[in-house]
């Protein structure tokens, strides 16, 4: 779940970067579109399953909290297959950051804040 929350959780931050209704339709196509064309164990993990939640015990994170959940989640997802299946790790990095680049460009090419969101990502899946 770790894995997944981590994947899920860094679409969503790149599409809320530069939010806009008709965009969000096209973003989550994209999304699942990278997400499809994994392979391995990352697209067994990712595409099984209903859709991660971000909450605590008792309420659901608000939008703005998601970044607090989900880059540490990656980092996290990151040592978990470094310790237990260390071939699927690139696999793992590359899918999160195809599919965050394609939310990105899904419409109007990719903003400054979606940029910025895709490097935070970036530097939480090459952390430790």
């Amino acid at each position: 779940m770790t894995l997944k929350r981590a994947a899920f959780g860094a679409v969503f931050l790149v599409s809320n970067a530069d939010p806009g209704v008709l965009s969000m339709v096209r973003e989550s196509f994209a999304a699942s579109s990278a997400i499809a064309d994994s392979t391995g164990l990352v697209r067994e993990v990712l595409t099984t399953g209903g859709l991660p939640r971000f909450s605590t015990d008792s309420t659901e994170v608000k939008p703005g909290e998601v970044e607090a959940v989900a880059l540490p989640a990656l980092r996290r997802a990151v040592e978990i297959l470094r310790a237990k299946v260390p071939g699927e790790v690139e696999n793992y990095r590359n899918t999160v950051l195809r599919a965050g680049d394609e939310v990105a460009r899904a419409a109007d090419g990719v903003s400054g804040a979606e940029a910025a969101m895709l490097d935070k990502i970036r530097d939480a899946l090459h952390a430790s």
